[in-house]
């Protein structure tokens, strides 16, 4: 064979070869969402809540089995296979961001982030059962915060400049897609990323940035899953926007730690953000949020509170007052009937139990603590 014709053979190789890769990353995109052993009855999970241990060692998910009257009872500990990390100069939240663990409720999976090993975790969820499945590159550096939407998953890694990766869920396995990534170009001496989300139809993709970047990035997601080129930023210099969740509108409430305060915003079609209010919170160090029926509370690291408020119809936050917990308030989640409120406090690796009254009240039913969670952040319930 001549060497003209070598050179050829191997470049129809490589071609077949990255076509292949692309096929099945396409046709797991297009398919019908699978869930984990689809032909047999399986418990959902409704009643568990699991929590991240972030353990430098070896990072573990720990499960709990909610009662009835809330409380939680420890059932198991669970090994990532990967090893958690943690930022220079954090305390009571070694990852800084919200939203490392995702639940996909509807198939049975958990998704869990491994800062320091660079992966994300892919659980099956029987009930409190948790049967680890896979254990894959973030595509990029200490990934902080994952979500879904669908079968499309992605994560935002915090180092090395910012970064958010997307993968193709198939059955209950990811595929990454090279294409789908996005670098944020933020400065790469400074952790970066609070968290990522979908909007809660799945167009965009929203994204918080500390630090250097102090923004709020939204990528609008094509029909075929993937990122625009480059995100709308709405830039908010002082603010330092850290987590945020949705309402029943679809409106982000943003929590603010340079100011400690909650923003409002809307999201339009093409991605561009419209301030609609602050509210101050009058604590200090608040960076995540959580929604609970028409009830928004977010967690103050620094003054081991909660500051609670009532969703107005036309989306105002009326303030329902705080609510102390132990210390080092970081990562919340609430059931899924929005009755009960968890809380991870990040000093002594605890998870304080709240159950959520009619007028948005909270009152502290007990708390359980976590093995290996001091700092740890990563909280869902069912």
């Amino acid at each position: 064979m001549t060497l003209a014709k070598a050179r050829a053979s191997r470049t129809s190789r490589i071609t077949r070869t990255v076509a292949t890769g692309a096929a099945i990353a396409a046709a797991a995109l297009f398919a019908a969402p699978a869930a984990v052993a689809a032909n047999s009855p399986q418990p959902k999970g409704s009643s568990a809540v699991f929590v991240q241990s972030d353990d430098t060692t070896a990072n573990t998910v720990v499960a709990y089995a909610r009662a009835a009257d809330g409380t939680l009872t420890r059932k198991g500990v669970y090994a990532t296979g990967g090893k958690g990390g943690i930022l220079p100069g954090t305390v009571a939240d070694h990852l800084a961001s919200q939203g490392s663990l995702a639940y996909d409720r509807h198939n049975h999976l958990l998704y869990a982030v491994n800062a320091g090993s660079d992966t994300v975790t892919v659980f099956a969820v029987h009930g409190t059962q948790l049967r680890r499945v896979q254990e894959i590159s973030s595509g990029g550096s200490f990934p902080v915060s994952v979500t879904f939407h669908g079968n499309r998953v992605y994560v935002a890694n915090t180092l090395g400049g910012g970064s958010v990766q997307g993968f193709v869920r198939t059955g209950d396995r990811l595929v990454k897609v090279p294409s789908w990534n996005r670098n944020l170009g933020l400065d790469k001496a400074t952790s970066a990323v609070g968290q990522i989300s979908f909007t809660p139809d799945g167009s965009k993709l929203v994204v918080t940035t500390k630090a250097s970047g102090q923004s709020i990035d939204v990528f609008p997601v094509s029909a075929h899953g993937g990122p625009s080129a480059r995100p709308v930023v709405t830039s908010t210099p002082g603010a330092v926007p850290f987590g945020f969740a949705f309402d029943s509108a679809g409106r982000i409430r943003v929590t603010e730690a340079g100011t400690n305060s909650v923003g409002t915003f809307t999201v339009g079609r093409d991605g561009r953000l419209t301030a609609k209010g602050t509210v101050p919170t009058g604590q200090t160090a608040t960076c995540w949020a959580v929604t609970a029926g028409n009830h928004l509370y977010v967690s103050n690291a620094a003054s081991g509170t909660l500051s609670g408020y009532r969703v107005g119809p036309q989306g105002e936050l009326t303030a329902l007052g705080n609510t102390a917990t132990d210390a080092g308030t970081v990562d919340a989640a609430a059931s899924s009937d929005g009755r009960y409120l968890y809380v991870q406090t990040g000093i002594k690796g605890v998870v304080d139990e709240f159950r959520v009254g009619a007028n948005g009240s909270l009152t502290a039913i007990g708390s359980v603590e976590v093995p290996g969670a001091v700092g740890g952040e990563g909280i869902v319930a069912g």
